[in-house]
């Protein structure tokens, strides 16, 4: 992907794209802005022995100057404090501050006290305020970042951003379909006075409410724990149970076949089921010894050879 700066000259990105209108970018050129402390050092160095009108112009060169984005050194030295002090150029001074640790609409709000900004430090200061709202919140809808950068177009909000993207300063996907600016990452920016106190103070909070949340979550691995145990018992014990109340239940089932098998026995082969004399049982018994008899008789008269009588 390729746009034009607002120099003239094409900037090239890899674009990494999963819908037309949400893609990320990242400077393909990767020496830029990797090093803000290095590209301080010159400003450093000709600060120790610069003061007043000179002092100042340093600031000026150093707020202009391309790469440079951490002050906080240079803040610092004994020739640039004594400009706090100059009402000569003690907007100089509150220059310094407003790109250390302050923001484009601080700037609006209070031109007078700071000298006129010119081009390139319009941009990095509105480069260094999206730093500094990204700190706050990870999605930065489109119509925040038009009122604090005071951008008249979401088309040059959308350069303004790509060239932080280029610069290294930020990174992060531009969501066109939902108007906003999803931030991966950002450069750190200097603290203000008095802003140590609180971000040690957010430290401890989040330290305290990370104890919290991981004795909790001990907690609930304790609870887990013992209610897993009392369920393998729970689940051994009517194991148990069945197993012997099933032992219960086949040893019933073999007494009752014996006594089956037993109550057969008898009945087959004579003994006290049969010494009961019945009048019907009797009779019919009577009755087929008489036939059985009547029936050998006749079969043995058959068996009889027949005589024959001579004829006188």
């Amino acid at each position: 992907m390729a746009r034009k700066s607002r120099g003239g000259g094409e900037r090239k990105f890899a674009c990494h794209s999963s819908s037309p209108s949400r893609f990320s970018l990242t400077p393909t050129t990767m020496d830029l802005g990797t090093n803000f402390v290095a590209k301080l050092e010159p400003y450093l160095l000709m600060a120790k022995s610069a003061k007043g009108a000179g002092a100042a112009k340093l600031i000026a060169d150093a707020t202009s100057a391309h790469g440079v984005f951490v002050f906080s050194e240079l803040l610092e030295l004994p020739n640039i404090q004594e400009l706090k002090t100059n009402e000569t150029h003690a907007k100089s001074f509150a220059l310094l501050e407003l790109f250390a640790y302050r923001t484009y609409e601080d700037y609006m709000k209070n031109k007078d006290a700071f000298p006129p900004l010119n081009t390139a430090q319009t941009i990095k200061l509105k480069h260094l305020s999206i730093v500094s709202l990204a700190s706050e919140r990870r999605i930065l809808p489109y119509s925040d970042l038009l009122r604090a950068l005071d951008m008249p177009t979401i088309r040059e909000l959308e350069d303004l951003i790509i060239d932080a993207i280029y610069l290294d300063v930020l990174r992060g996907r531009l969501d066109q379909k939902q108007s906003q600016l999803e931030v991966e990452y950002t450069m750190g920016r200097d603290l203000a006075p008095g802003a140590v106190d609180s971000i040690l103070a957010a430290l401890n909070n989040w330290a305290n409410t990370t104890s919290a949340v991981l004795q909790t979550l001990d907690d609930k691995l304790m609870r887990i724990a013992q209610q897993t145990a009392e369920r393998k018992e729970e689940r051994a014990k009517h194991q148990e149970t069945l197993e012997g109340i099933l032992r219960e239940v086949l040893k019933e089932k073999h007494a009752r076949r014996g006594a089956l098998g037993a109550a057969t026995s008898n009945m087959g082969y004579g003994g006290d089921a049969m010494d009961v004399d019945e009048p019907g049982m009797m009779m019919s018994g009577m009755g087929q010894e008489n036939r059985g008899l009547k029936g050998r008789k006749t079969m043995q008269e058959a068996a009889k050879p027949v005589r024959k009588r001579n004829r006188f």
